[in-house]
């Protein structure tokens, strides 16, 4: 199911109505990111207060050089918020073209997508700020920011598309019954994401491939 529904979101996401919308999100992806490059620096000149210009000037390129790295992390969740304002969109359209004698899926309530975003930008800081400290473990550090991009991501994009369905209860249930298969779900958007230039692709693959996802698993679930 997983391979299948990868490789036919994958082509969708070059189809005409997704390149649409992809041309917005990648604005606001970069708009979002140079905003965090920006405030995380600025932030730092402004507490940083050293009686030596040239220590100041020192401090600062290897503060800049550590934003830069950050911007790594900071991919996770970016992606996830970019995805929050178009994933209805995207997801209306998939589900015509995947199930279009099926159920309608609906814009769920703004309280739950707000829960949802909360729940995933605050574990996605937690487990990004220990993907960090394990910079420092050779080896580890990248199969623990793939395995946790994985869960985050799978998470994450699952309970957006079950949203159009469901009550967040039902989600949540949905979600702890097949916690491994959402799992394995998310190593394809991981593995998208760890891709440079390609990550940007994310939020449009997350929607294409995880509304997919949600309908083979509503079979299992509705029977």
């Amino acid at each position: 199911m997983y391979f299948d529904a990868a490789v036919a979101a994958f082509q969708q996401i070059f189809t005409p109505p997704f390149r649409r919308v992809f041309i917005k999100t990648l604005a606001l992806t970069f708009l979002l990111l140079i905003g965090f490059f920006i405030g995380a620096e600025k932030l730092f000149v402004a507490w940083l207060v050293l009686p030596y210009a040239w220590l100041t000037t020192v401090l600062s390129v290897i503060v800049g050089l550590s934003v830069v790295v950050g911007l790594a992390f900071a991919i996770t969740p970016v992606s996830f918020i970019v995805a929050g304002f178009f994933f209805d969109e995207l997801a209306a359209i998939v589900e015509a073209g995947v199930d279009p004698s099926g159920p309608v899926g609906k814009t769920p309530p703004l309280g739950d997508v707000v829960r949802v975003a909360a729940k995933f930008t605050l574990v996605a800081v937690l487990v990004n700020l220990l993907a960090l400290v394990l910079l420092l473990v050779p080896g580890v550090n990248a199969i623990v920011f793939f395995l946790a991009n994985a869960y985050l991501f799978g998470r994450g994009y699952f309970e957006l598309a079950a949203l159009r369905y469901r009550t967040i209860e039902d989600v949540d249930a949905m979600r702890r019954l097949y916690g491994l298969q959402i799992f394995i779900a998310g190593l394809f958007v991981s593995g998208l994401a760890a891709v440079p230039v390609v990550n940007l692709l994310v939020p449009l693959f997350g929607a294409a491939f995880m509304v997919r996802v949600h309908k083979g698993l509503s079979r299992r679930f509705a029977g």
